[in-house]
């Protein structure tokens, strides 16, 4: 983890990110990869940036906030069964731990994570 000092600032739009295949039980569509950098951690709660390059993929969330930075994608909500988004620049989004997703990523995402 990366720690961020006090009046200091991070570029998270540019923040290098290491990006590893996703296991291919999870993966549906393409290849896409994941890459992620945790920030720092403020009273128990990690903030940090994830990516996802274009592909579909399944995942079982976190108990999370975040907004995207960048790209696009379609998130459908197998468990429990909602409604699906889409999200872009500027979506503000709550997960739930133990949601069950499939992610669409149609142009890399890239978010900003409070978990």
């Amino acid at each position: 983890m990366t720690s961020l000092a006090p009046g200091a600032a991070v570029d998270a739009a540019t923040l290098p990110l290491v990006h590893t295949a996703l296991p291919a039980s999870e993966v549906a569509l393409g290849s896409p990869t994941t890459g992620t950098v945790a920030v720092d951690e403020l009273a128990g709660v990690e903030v940090g940036v994830w990516e996802m390059t274009p592909g579909t993929a399944s995942d079982t969330e976190a108990d999370e906030v975040f907004v995207v930075l960048s790209g696009r994608a379609l998130i459908e909500f197998t468990e429990p069964a909602l409604p699906s988004i889409e999200v872009g620049p500027g979506s503000l989004v709550r997960l739930a731990e133990g949601m069950r997703t499939v992610w669409t990523v149609t142009e890399t995402l890239r978010k900003v994570y409070i978990a």
